[in-house]
Order: C-alpha cells, then structure tokens, then sequence
C-alpha cells in the first residue's frame, strides 16, 4: 500500500432520522442497519482499507463516541480518532485532520468519506480513488466524487460541472442548493449534473492552502497549535480552541469559493442510507416489496413496508402497507413512509415529552 494515502471518516453525525435505532448515545454509523454483519463505519473502514494502511485512517468524531469507535476498529488506535469537543459542521475538523497529517506526512494524499454511506461495487470505489489520488498528486486540485442522478432527487445538493470535457474529472462550474422537483428534473435534462454525495480527494497541501486563502481566520486558529498536533499536549489545545472556529461545511467554506474545484462522475454504486426510505430503495427493486432487516417475517396482505427488528424475532404483520415497522428494545415505531422527513420532528416531541429515556 502507498504510505502516502490517507483518509478521514466522518462519523460524528447523530442520524436522527433513523430513530428509534439511531440514538444521541448509539448513532446509525454504529450499527449494522442492513443485517451484514459490520455496522456501517466498519463497513467503511474495510472499504477504505483495501487501498489506504490502517494506520492512515483517521475518523473524526464526537468524543462522547471514541470507546465505541475503538470498540468497532481495533485496527486503529486513539491517536487516530480526532475527536470534536463541540458540533461545528464539517470545516473545522477537516482543516484539523488536514493538518495533523500535514504534520506527520507532508507528501500526503487524503480522502475524505461519510462513514454512513452504503457502496455495494467497492472494486469500482477502488478504482476511482485511485484514479483521484492520481490527478490530486499531479495537479493542485480539490476533488470531488458526484453520483450520477437516477431521478430528480430534491433531497441531494447537486454539481454542475462544464459541459464539454473529454477527460472523466472535469471542471466544476458550481455547486447547487436542494432544487425544487421541476429545478431537478431539468438538471437531470441537462445532463451535466450531479449529486452531490460529500466524498472529496485533495493533496493536503491543496486544501490547507485553500484554507489559507479562503477561511483564513480558521486557519490562522488551527495553526496556532501546530506544534502540540500528534503529541499529548493536542487534547488541551482543542479543548480550548475548537469551540472558537465558526459553524460551516466544508462547501460553503472551501468548495464553493475555491477556483480549483473539480469532479468525477462516480463509476460505483451509492446510497446514502440517510433515510428509512433510502434503506427500503437499498434492499427493494419493486415498490410491492417489503424490506426485511434481522425479523423472522410472517407477512400477510402487505407490501411496501421497511421492517426492521434489533433481534431475531417473529414480526406478524397483516393488512398494512407502505410503513416503517422498527421494533428495538423499548421503542416500537409504526410509522407512514410517505412521513419519513417528519421522524427528525417526531423524535423532538418525544424528547419534550419523555426526555432523553427514548432518544
């Protein structure tokens, strides 16, 4: 493997619309929501780790979340689990991982990848690292990987990238909000867009000179600590200073300002698996089909719903269709699938109602 390849996993995201499973104290990156038998971080990490050294997989997440993360990757160790003393979106923590392996490698190549996404082709995945490794080691460029849309999705943010170009990494014209359904469908017309699916590949030279150039003040807040990085004394430098950096993505912050954007359509497989739905999509090819994770099913008179079981247990459901059926410890959710986006809204009333016993 090339010593100089890194990435970072990003799991510090709570996943609250895959309530009841996914909790403040146990988010869905830590569970094997498909009944594979890796929860989906280790799923990530195992894909990742066919290209890049287990020792150069950093994943950045909240630190109430580091015993779980070693728990789940004993293949790493504490130093690499960048831990995030305060929610602060996506820039900050980059920038930190970027610099920390600036640090340590110079010459570093670094991927950065959700740690709950689901790509069933990894071969393909592979390939288009590599490929993206290849282009960032030659150029001083910032890439991103794009999903060819399927439908218009008005969920995804989309990239625009330029319309004629005979290489497959083209450059990036510019970046779009969630669009409204007629918006997408003309997108998708257009033929030059894609989804954006937040998995980026950079020297780390190019994105901390980026940083330089367009998030300065961030950059000159990290920097101050540059000597206590990769020591003992980095714990207190964050715990002082992470709370200070301002609340922003890495695509507002970096990707939608910087002048060396580029993207290349995907060649593998994705979802996103931000949703009980998007799980149902995953594990159905037809909309009559009900989606079975870990329950024993005995199913009469129902189709279309997603059926989810936290144990090998009988499940009889009879005369209902189109549902979200979750049976986990305490929680028993029967909930319409056509009302997947309010489950965010419905775990705040639970919270209000019975505090956090349920969240």
């Amino acid at each position: 493997m090339n010593t100089n390849y890194y990435a970072v996993i990003m799991a510090g995201g709570i996943g609250s619309r895959f309530w009841p499973v996914s909790t403040t104290a146990f988010p869905k990156q830590f569970h094997d929501m498909l009944g594979t038998g890796q929860s989906l971080l280790q799923k990530t990490f195992s894909r990742l780790n066919r290209l890049i050294p287990s020792q150069n997989i950093y994943v950045l997440t909240n630190e109430r979340y580091l015993d779980l993360t070693l728990e789940q990757l004993p293949e790493i160790n504490a130093s690499q689990v960048v831990l995030e003393p305060a929610m602060r979106n996506t820039a900050p923590c980059i920038l930190l991982s970027a610099l920390k392996i600036q640090k340590e490698n110079p010459d570093a190549l670094m991927l950065v990848a959700p740690s709950d996404h689901w790509i069933e082709d990894e071969a393909a995945f592979i390939e288009d690292v590599q490929m993206g490794f290849d282009a960032c080691q030659r150029q001083d460029i910032l890439l991103t990987l794009g999903i060819q849309p399927t439908f218009p999705n008005t969920g995804y943010g989309y990239i625009e990238s330029v319309e004629k170009a005979a290489s497959p990494i083209k450059e990036v014209k510019q970046f779009r909000e969630k669009p409204d359904y007629e918006t997408a469908k003309q997108f998708i017309a257009d033929g030059n867009f894609l989804w954006n699916a937040g998995i980026f590949l950079w020297s780390v030279k190019s994105i901390v000179k980026s940083f330089e150039q367009h998030m300065p003040k961030m950059h000159a807040l990290f920097a101050e600590g540059i000597s206590s990085l990769n020591t003992e004394a980095e714990s207190s430098f964050i715990a002082a200073k992470y709370a200070n950096a301002d609340n922003i993505s890495i695509d507002y912050g970096i990707m939608e300002n910087a002048t060396n954007v580029f993207v290349k359509a995907a060649s593998f497989d994705w979802n996103d698996l931000g949703t009980w739905g998007a799980l149902y999509d995953k594990m159905t090819t037809e909309s009559t089909e009900n989606a079975v994770v870990r329950a024993i099913p005995h199913l009469k008179n129902t189709n279309g719903n997603m059926i989810y079981s936290a144990s090998e247990k009988l499940v009889v459901v009879d005369g209902i269709s189109d549902y979200i059926i979750v049976d986990k410890d305490e929680v028993l959710l029967i909930f319409p699938k056509k009302k997947e986006q309010d489950i965010k809204a419905l775990l705040q009333e639970v919270a209000q109602k019975f505090g956090e016993t349920y969240t």
